[in-house]
């Protein structure tokens, strides 16, 4: 596997990827946020022996699709502080994931935005699984929400923010608090996550990990 920065912020290039491996898939069609990735080194499939749940509609080309791509982010800078940008979107081809490859597709990307100027990366996310994945990229929980009630992760660019087990364990409650809309695997891994505390991080090879 390799990573590579397909394009900053606003150059306008897309990514075409099939809508039944990836969640999200559709926002890599727009032009405007940069994007990153991690793919094949020799532009094989993803995963070959992959099988889809469902055929593809006659009018779609399977051969549009970046297959090599096995995982990507999306990202743009914060509408209200340009030394701040956001991940948008990352998502994981569903075959490949447990990998540990999302971590490393977002630990990469933060050192090209610390490269680039940006002073701290922010991150929302809705579920327990991103929870922690998160945190191991050396990201932490600041106590905000979103109006979708997606909690808001944050670090600096250049260095992971510091762990704070109760702050961890505050946004792991949060998400307890909306149990119904938590599915059974969630609950059990947000339960688990509350005794143990926050993960080790898993640092980028450029971070000297």
């Amino acid at each position: 596997m390799e990573y590579a920065l397909v394009c900053p912020p606003d150059e306008g290039t897309t990514l075409r990827l099939d809508y039944r491996a990836f969640a999200y898939a559709g926002k890599f069609v727009v032009g405007g946020p940069g994007k990153s990735v991690i793919r094949t080194p020799d532009g094989s499939p993803a995963a070959p022996e992959w099988e889809p749940d469902e055929p593809l509609p006659e009018t779609v080309n399977p051969d549009a699709f970046d297959e090599d791509v096995i995982a990507a982010v999306s990202f743009s800078a914060d509408r209200t502080d340009p030394s701040c940008c956001r991940l948008r979107y990352v998502t994981v081809h569903a075959a490949r994931r447990g990998e540990g490859i999302g971590p490393r597709l977002i630990g990469e990307t933060v050192a090209d935005l610390s490269a680039a100027g940006f002073e701290r990366v922010k991150i929302a996310v809705n579920n327990p699984f991103a929870y922690e994945a998160c945190h191991k990229c050396g990201f932490a929980y600041t106590g905000e929400q979103t109006g979708i009630a997606e909690l808001e992760l944050a670090r600096p660019a250049a260095a992971p923010a510091d762990a704070e087990p109760e702050r961890y364990r505050e946004g792991l409650e949060a998400f307890r608090e909306t149990d119904g809309e938590l599915s059974r695997a969630e609950r059990r891994f947000a339960a688990e996550r509350l005794k143990r505390g926050p993960p080790e991080l898993d640092r980028s090879p450029r971070d000297g990990g």
